[in-house]
């Protein structure tokens, strides 16, 4: 099997973290939401992982080849941002097996294990949600096939929201369908949907299983992201270190190669390697590499690498090498 996954998103709403980080490289519970999304692929042992990449690219290409060294990357930047079914297609001339397509936005509880053994010509994995106006929501036939793909409905004509995770056997039904959205120019605000591609398989006769979710977890805003790494905290993924006169209230992420003293950190916090916290109060946060903070009290805040921190007593959103300091902390 191969792996699409696209990562080419200038992630506006998490700004200004995505200044100077890809998107999927932002940390959440310990490790970057690429890594979490990863480990997972590693479990069906891909012939092929293919990156569709765009902004800061580069940092993904390192990222993956120094972190997945044993897994056969491949990298195709998308120079015109035209939409998803777009990212895709670039990869056709590559596509020789069965393919799993994971957008890199949201992180799920799905079991990418359940495409090996299946005889569908795709599965599409869904989460019921009872806000279905926010989202694209498929419709089902009595045995859980694909009817149809809505996007955002004003009526409940489904609560089954689509969360970009696709796995498709007739890969090259789908390349046609994606020729053909192309070829009769049809765009959705003006870019071309990979649902749309999707639609037409399904109207060509292609039986689509959707299968539900319980988890479904979302990286793309501030506060999505904080939430997210609440849960993923919720459900083990924890580690703790060693400190100086500090007490860790979890459940916590800490890196190995921080430092804290004299501190108090959590609940719900994850920091990364090379940061120093002293004196600092710090719950539902997540801090990045190599931040600094002193005499601080954070929460519900994101730290970006390489920030410093002191004197602040507020909720901060902060990008990287940025320097907060608030009245005359004592340095010592």
């Amino acid at each position: 099997m191969q792996v699409i996954i696209p990562v080419a998103g200038v992630g506006k709403r998490i700004r200004p973290h995505t200044h100077t980080k890809a998107k999927p490289l932002l940390h959440v519970a310990g490790k970057a939401v690429i890594d979490h999304i990863m480990d997972d692929v590693k479990k069906i042992k891909p012939s092929e992982v293919i990156f569709i990449t765009g902004h800061l690219g580069g940092q993904m290409k390192d990222h993956i080849k120094t972190k997945y060294a044993e897994v056969k990357s491949t990298f195709i930047e998308q120079p015109v941002m035209d939409g998803t079914a777009g990212a895709i297609k670039l990869a056709k001339d590559r596509i020789k097996e069965p393919l799993l397509i994971i957008f890199a936005d949201t992180l799920s509880d799905a079991d990418y294990t359940i495409t090996l053994k299946s005889k569908d010509e795709g599965i599409f994995w869904a989460k019921e949600v009872e806000d279905y106006s926010r989202f694209g929501v498929i419709i089902t036939d009595e045995n859980d096939y694909m009817v149809r793909i809505v996007e955002k409905p004003d009526t409940p004509v489904s609560k089954l929201a689509n969360i970009g995770l696709y796995y498709i056997r007739d890969y090259k039904l789908m390349y046609e369908c994606i020729d053909e959205i192309y070829k009769k120019d049809m765009k959705t605000k003006g870019e071309y949907y990979l649902t749309d591609a999707f639609q037409l398989m399904v109207d060509k006769g292609a039986k689509i299983k959707i299968v539900g979710i319980e988890g479904w977890y979302d990286c793309g805003k501030p506060e999505t992201l904080l939430e997210t790494n609440r849960t993923l905290l919720d459900q083990g993924k924890t580690h703790e270190i060693k400190t100086k006169n500090s007490v860790l209230v979890g459940p916590v992420y800490i890196e190995n190669g921080v430092v804290i003293e004299d501190s108090v950190i959590g609940p719900y916090v994850s920091i990364a390697k090379g940061s120093i916290i002293r004196k600092s109060i710090i719950e539902n946060s997540i801090i990045d590499e190599d931040a600094e903070i002193f005499q601080a009290q954070l929460r519900k805040s994101l730290i970006a690498k390489n920030a410093h921190i002191t004197g602040v007593f507020k909720a901060l959103n902060i990008g990287a090498d940025s320097e907060v300091s608030l009245g005359d902390a004592d340095k010592t």
